[in-house]
């Protein structure tokens, strides 16, 4: 008698997986930054691109690309603008569907701004059979704000946090006013980034220029 096999089994063996759970984390940042998010295994990787910016309210303001498996995938036709003899080749992101990742404990890199280097770490936590198949991605959870755009790299973030600790620092007034005012590095809201990420496909669509502020107590 042939042993029955379990239903999830039979399921992965006949009906391709539907979602992708997703860890991304940037690089380099202690505490780490972090979000876990669901996204439709039908979408590309250009599609995981905009996911990503929504995710951590990254304004896409600059270039961009992922790294697997010693492959360089972007939009490549930007990139090949911005190219020089001696550059590996960028392939079309949009060829590559996040349900042809196959495997355990896979991981890839995306990068975002050539000039700060904000690299991410992207693990592919589990392949999902949701009911009813998910039309957006979601955020489920996450961990502390995104450095600041433009603040300069790791480097330019670290010193960012020493002024904006320090009141008496000369350069707080500028920096503080710079950033909007304010900025928690531990600053995480589900709900706004999950409303963003509702949106993430939308054209135009507008980010927020600076972290919200937090609302005053009422006595």
């Amino acid at each position: 008698m042939t042993p029955e096999l379990p239903a999830a089994l039979l399921a992965f063996m006949f009906v391709p997986p539907n979602a992708i759970q997703l860890r991304v984390s940037i690089d380099g940042i202690d505490p780490p930054v972090w979000r876990r998010l669901v996204v439709p295994a039908a979408w590309d990787l250009a599609q995981l691109h905009l996911v990503i910016q929504a995710a951590f309210n990254w304004w896409n303001y600059h270039l961009h690309e992922f790294q697997i498996g010693g492959l360089r995938y972007g939009d490549a036709a930007l990139s090949d603008e911005g190219s020089v003899d001696g550059d590996l080749r960028v392939f079309d992101e949009r060829e590559i569907r996040l349900r042809d990742f196959r495997g355990d404990a896979i991981s890839f890199a995306y990068l975002y701004d050539f000039g700060d280097d904000w690299h991410h770490t992207i693990e592919i936590e589990d392949m999902l059979f949701l009911d009813p198949a998910p039309l957006h991605a979601t955020c489920i959870d996450g961990a502390r704000a995104r450095p600041p755009e433009d603040v300069g790299g790791i480097p330019g973030y670290e010193q960012f946090l020493d002024v904006i600790a320090d009141p008496k620092h000369p350069e707080y007034k500028e920096t503080n006013r710079w950033c909007g005012g304010h900025f928690d590095p531990e600053w995480f809201d589900l709900a706004m980034v999950s409303k963003d990420m509702r949106g993430a496909l939308k054209p135009g669509v507008k980010r927020r220029l600076h972290q919200p502020k937090p609302r005053k107590s009422v006595t």
